[in-house]
């Protein structure tokens, strides 16, 4: 690994740190629209989203409550700064994109061009922990089943 590469392996581990510390939109939005909750019984992450969808089907506000890994919090915790300002189809066309990223060999991004994606790039170390996948990609199975209305839990199993 050359220095460039561990330096920006650093600046994702603390991206991760700080997003698992101090999460963003930890918190319920009463008037959400949509709602999943999210389970990985192997590691016991538990979190429960919260979407305002607007009647022209985009997302105006996201937040989440649970409990879990550092890396499942701050997939989250990034997940709802993310999907804000897109449309239903480009959030889930997120959850396609970043759970094929973190589960496929190919990195073949398929997000839409109005998602910022770059900094859930700090998610990349995690395809050479198996385990530690399902932590990551909890939130955005969980965005899924909101997003679709889903009546059961999301869980990564």
């Amino acid at each position: 690994m050359n220095a460039d590469n561990s330096e920006l392996q650093e600046l994702y581990r603390d991206l991760i740190l700080d997003h698992a510390r101090n999460p963003r939109n930890f918190r319920r939005l009463e008037d959400a629209t949509h709602t999943a909750e999210g389970i990985n019984p192997l590691c016991g992450d538990k979190l429960r989203l919260y979407l305002i969808v607007d009647a022209n089907d985009q997302v105006i506000d996201a937040g989440f409550e649970g409990s879990g890994c550092a890396i499942s919090m701050a997939s989250a915790s990034l997940l709802t700064e993310t999907v804000p300002n897109l449309s239903v189809t480009e959030a889930d066309a997120c959850f396609n994109s970043v759970t094929d990223r973190l589960t496929k060999q190919s990195s073949n991004d398929t997000a839409p061009a109005t998602a910022d994606l770059s900094k859930l790039k700090a998610l990349d170390g995690v395809r050479t922990h198996p385990s530690r996948i399902k932590c990551a990609t909890l939130a955005w199975h969980a965005l899924h089943a909101a997003l679709n209305h889903s009546p059961s839990s999301a869980t990564t199993e």
